[in-house]
């Protein structure tokens, strides 16, 4: 794991809820790939439903984090896409259940018209760093 530091409210910024404003670290940079709501057989999971969808996006998310050598501690940023800002409440439901609110990461959040599918509601991408 790379010692990161968390700079939730820099001076003349107003302080996040959901978010740190910045996370810096040294080690090795791991992109992960917007991750969608398949299961490892491609299936869509929890069509319709947000709740099913964002669990099984941060399933993904960890098993991508863990090929790395990485884990949620080591996420810098995740960003959003949402075919509906709704369904935030959801995915930090699914959040809260891998990274504690004192180890949050940068985040963004884009509402997008579509993604690749029309049955998937969310897609999610991770930044980390890791120890080299």
């Amino acid at each position: 794991m790379s010692e990161l530091t968390r700079i939730p409210a820099p001076e003349g910024v107003a302080p996040a809820a959901q978010y740190t404003h910045v996370v810096l670290g040294t080690g090795t940079f791991v992109a992960v790939s917007g991750q969608l709501a398949l299961d490892e057989d491609g299936k869509v999971v929890g069509e319709g439903d947000a709740e099913a969808q964002a669990r099984q996006v941060f399933e993904n998310l960890r098993r991508c984090l863990a090929a790395a050598g990485a884990s949620f501690d080591d996420v810098v940023k995740l960003t959003f896409f949402v075919t509906d800002m709704a369904h935030m409440s959801a995915i930090r439901a699914a959040r809260s259940e891998h990274i504690p609110d004192d180890r949050l990461p940068a985040a963004s959040a884009v509402q997008v018209a579509a993604l690749v599918r029309p049955e998937f509601l969310m897609e999610i991408e991770a930044l980390a760093v890791v120890s080299p």
